[in-house]
């Protein structure tokens, strides 16, 4: 559903003859109604409450005023439905226990709910006037339109001591006035209502800003978490399993020398092959030479093990977060693979830089093209390669016509 915003700004015609006029009045009205019937309820309590504030029951009627505000608030953020799509969270938290007064207690400590009584005052107050100047928009419209009709029927319309038009000459000017006096009004409805929205929007609905915070910090720590899981993995491996299979090799060769013959140096043979083999799953892990020597050295280790010449252009003033720099090693690795898997490329070009608070990572093949991220997994893992990226905020654009060239860029924010 468009905004009506974007509505009005569009084609007028197509703008009438749509719903948005008409659930604008449907907003409009149902939040005076709404506004009207919580100030007569909020009325009722002040006045109730001072009169038996000194028998103390006066106080809890007065407390009743801001809890009062929270049911009108969930009732706008329902009306928002009229106007606005969105999701419209409640901004109140979970009192995590049962019980009136302990949830009451425990509404009256959030600032959600004062704010939602300011929007109950402040909506009781506005609702009035946000009718008001569209109604009287509309029917001054519908009444001055009708001014042929009226004079021919004997009347005339009065403006003022000097104003009166009674004949039919006079009155199609009118019309035409009144016309688009009409149009205004439901110009005029609509602006009043997408504005009401907005207001009742940033009083009484979490920011999803706030979601999306908690949802790149949640994301950030999983990352880390895995990073560090990623990491012992590492090292129980690189201290455990290698350090037994180069016992048993030099066993073996201990064995083979005092005449264990040849079944001591086939079972040697495949020890080292597992050895070997280890060696290359713990450097798939988490290359040593990344921690070591940092990106460019892992960078140019990658382009000497790949299928396809890579030439190799990294310039970094330093080393970029471990999170970020593991992040945009694995990027490469993965396509650089892709380019040995699926391009039938002769080269490629590698090139990193760091600029300002990005680390930006591009790879260029020569190849036929065609490469696409595909949600389901399949394909050549660009998918994978995007959700890794997003883990840090990152972006990720890839142009691949067919016939190539293949162009993956690949950029970090990197504050540090």
């Amino acid at each position: 559903m468009r905004s009506p915003w974007r509505a009005m700004a569009g084609n007028p015609l197509r703008f009438l003859l749509s719903s948005w006029p008409w659930r604008s009045l449907a907003y409009l009205l149902s939040g005076l109604v709404t506004g009207i019937l919580w100030m007569l309820l909020a009325n009722v309590l002040v006045v109730v409450g001072v009169l038996l504030a000194p028998v103390g029951i006066g106080i809890v009627l007065l407390l009743c005023v801001p809890l009062s505000a929270i049911g009108l608030g969930a009732v706008d953020r329902r009306r928002l439905r009229l106007l606005d799509a969105r999701p419209a969270p409640s901004p109140h938290r979970d009192p995590g226990e049962a019980g009136l007064g302990p949830w009451a207690r425990f509404r009256l400590r959030e600032a959600a709910t004062w704010r939602e009584l300011g929007h109950a005052v402040l909506a009781g107050l506005l609702s009035v006037a946000a009718v008001t100047g569209p109604v009287v928009l509309f029917v001054g419209g519908v009444v001055q339109a009708g001014a042929p009709m009226l004079v021919g029927h004997g009347d005339h319309l009065m403006y003022g001591p000097a104003g009166t038009v009674d004949t039919r000459a006079e009155a199609w000017p009118v019309a035409v006035f009144g016309g688009l006096m009409v149009l205004l009004g439901f110009y005029a409805m609509t602006v009043a209502a997408a504005a009401r929205a907005a207001l009742d929007r940033a009083l009484l609905v979490r920011p999803v800003e706030e979601e999306l915070v908690a949802v790149r910090a949640s994301r950030a720590r999983m990352a880390d978490a895995f990073e560090a899981e990623r990491r012992r993995i590492e090292r129980d491996l690189h201290d455990g399993a290698q350090q037994r299979l180069t016992g048993l090799i030099m066993t073996l060769g201990l064995a083979k020398l005092d005449g264990g013959g040849e079944w001591a140096a086939k079972a040697q043979d495949e020890a080292r092959a597992a050895l070997a083999e280890l060696r290359d799953l713990v450097r798939g892990i988490h290359p040593s030479v990344l921690t070591d020597r940092g990106l460019r050295a892992a960078v140019e280790s990658l382009a000497e093990r790949s299928a396809v010449p890579v030439e190799v252009d990294v310039e970094l003033p330093g080393r970029p977060p471990e999170a970020i720099e593991s992040s945009a090693y694995f990027v490469v690795a993965e396509a650089l693979a892709n380019v040995a898997k699926h391009s039938g490329a002769s080269r490629a070009r590698v090139t990193v830089r760091r600029t300002g608070k990005a680390l930006r990572v591009e790879v260029r093949d020569d190849g036929t093209g065609g490469a696409a991220a595909r949600a389901d997994g399949g394909g050549s893992g660009l998918q994978g390669l995007a959700d890794r990226v997003a883990v840090y905020d990152g972006t990720v654009r890839l142009s691949s016509p067919p016939g190539g060239p293949t162009i993956l860029r690949v950029e970090f924010p990197c504050e540090s």
